[in-house]
């Protein structure tokens, strides 16, 4: 993937920034044949674009009947970010979501994700729970709006960014940019 070629070229630290993708997404989903129709858009002619992209990343992507709101998973995903070998659960909820179909925004299959992963199901419970992390991905909502963020991915350093699934050499370009190191090679 990109960013773990990216990681072993640059001296950098990644950290996730929630974004507010459809926010007004039901808990129960919204089918993904009317969301695209109610966009004017071809569902068959979305997904074909999608696989091509993941693909091309080396990504899995299945066919998903429906698209479901994010936001728990998002307070999850901070929650994850604060725990020892939590950065497992970001893939998880990937493979979740855009492979397997699972809805993500409900409770019960968060926490079965958190279990598959090896974390502590009653600290995600509880975190889930009490909204522990609603704040902060607030902040990062609000954050993602000041960056200009309109689409996901979106790639930011040294305050400049590029939006979507970007080719690798335009990822360097902007990284070397903004002056970020790079790492010796190995020997």
């Amino acid at each position: 993937m990109r960013i773990e070629k990216l990681k072993a070229t640059f001296d950098i630290d990644t950290k996730w920034v929630h974004f507010p993708l459809h926010p007004d997404t039901p808990a129960d989903g919204r089918e993904m044949a009317k969301f695209y129709a109610e966009r004017g858009r071809d569902p068959e002619a979305m997904y074909q674009r999608m696989k091509q992209l993941m693909d091309q990343e080396g990504l899995p992507y299945g066919r998903r009947t429906h698209t479901y709101n994010s936001r728990l998973a998002q307070e999850l995903g901070a929650w994850a970010d604060t725990q020892d070998g939590g950065e497992k659960l970001h893939d998880a909820l990937y493979r979740a979501y855009f492979v397997d179909a699972r809805n993500i925004g409900d409770v019960a299959v968060l926490l079965d994700i958190v279990k598959a992963v090896g974390l502590d199901v009653e600290a995600a419970r509880a975190a889930l729970t009490e909204r522990r992390f609603e704040q902060t991905v607030d902040a990062d909502w609000a954050k993602s709006r000041t960056y200009g963020v309109t689409g996901v991915p979106t790639f930011v350093a040294g305050g400049q960014g590029v939006v979507g699934a970007q080719p690798y050499e335009v990822l360097e370009q902007l990284l070397d940019a903004v002056g970020v190191p790079r790492r010796a090679p190995p020997r």
